[in-house]
């Protein structure tokens, strides 16, 4: 079994939302997904397809944070969530998404990528909570983790807020 990833497009959508409320005890993350699409704050979003049957194997999605160093606006982004089907889970698909986002963000001139998620899964990605202390989050603590994206070089300066998308603060609030 192999996988193919590739950019979301249009016709994914009732599977990711599928996906998403199948690898989830509630449906937050598919709404979160919903609202960052209605916002417009989504910056990528990845899946990873079964190459023989053309099934939607995983997803991976990346939104808009307002970050700033040094009182500058730094481009970053926000992944969340990431989610991979059940049949395909310990077998790479995860970590080829996250390698993917993290490779075509970083050509795009992001500068850092957060994660709010479990350190021993992303640290082998070289997200790090020491790369995100000192911004101003309400999600701050070891699970805040985050990723300098342009040769691992960190700008300068001190660090200001670490704002995630509004959909992020609506999350369990929506009916």
């Amino acid at each position: 079994m192999s996988i193919v990833v590739r950019p979301a497009n249009g016709g994914d959508v009732a599977a990711i939302d599928a996906l998403l409320r199948r690898s989830f005890p509630a449906e937050d993350e598919a709404r979160l997904v919903q609202r960052l699409c209605i916002d417009g704050d989504m910056v990528l979003t990845l899946v990873a397809d079964d190459e023989e049957t053309g099934a939607l194997a995983g997803m991976i999605a990346f939104s808009r944070m307002d970050v700033t160093i040094a009182d500058k606006a730094i481009a970053a982004v926000a992944l969340a969530p990431l989610a991979v089907d059940k049949a395909w889970r310990q077998q790479g698909v995860g970590e080829a998404l996250v390698q993917a986002g993290i490779a075509q963000l970083g050509a795009a001139g992001a500068m850092l990528a957060f994660v709010l998620g479990e350190p021993g899964y992303y640290e082998r990605f070289g997200f790090a909570a020491e790369w995100a202390q000192g911004f101003a989050s309400p999600y701050a603590g070891e699970y805040l983790m985050a990723l300098p994206l342009q040769g691992g070089a960190m700008p300068c300066g001190m660090r200001g807020a670490a704002t995630h998308a509004p959909a992020f603060a609506a999350l369990g609030q929506d009916g």
